[in-house]
């Protein structure tokens, strides 16, 4: 199998892929992997659900820019809290925004 790897699945860690290949060996029953990891029904869930979210963060093809789509992977994977990830995004389109006008005065500047 020679082909590229989709961009969602290099999104998910160590633990997502374990989590995914016993969710699969459990046939997708919730129930025998809450078992199996000896916690209840709705952590499984919930544990699903967030990586659900990583997933489709990942795999959003109107999100072009790495860096966005990396901080939206994070707060659906709850490695990045909302409130933290508005501030990064703001930060970094201003600085986007800013680079963006320094180029557009050098090249005033030349003309």
């Amino acid at each position: 199998m020679d082909r590229d790897t989709p961009q969602w699945l290099n999104a998910l860690n160590d633990e997502d892929l374990q989590f995914l290949k016993r969710l699969l060996l459990a046939s997708g029953s919730l129930k025998a992997l809450a078992k199996e990891y000896g916690i209840s029904y709705p952590t499984v869930r919930n544990r699903l659900d967030r990586l659900i979210e990583k997933v489709r963060a990942a795999d959003n093809g109107e999100i072009t820019d790495p860096f966005v789509r990396q901080v939206r992977v994070l707060v659906a994977g709850g490695q990045l809290a909302p409130s933290a990830a508005r501030v990064l995004l703001d930060v970094y389109r201003a600085a986007g925004r800013a680079a963006g006008r320094a180029r557009e005065g050098e090249e005033h500047e030349s003309s």
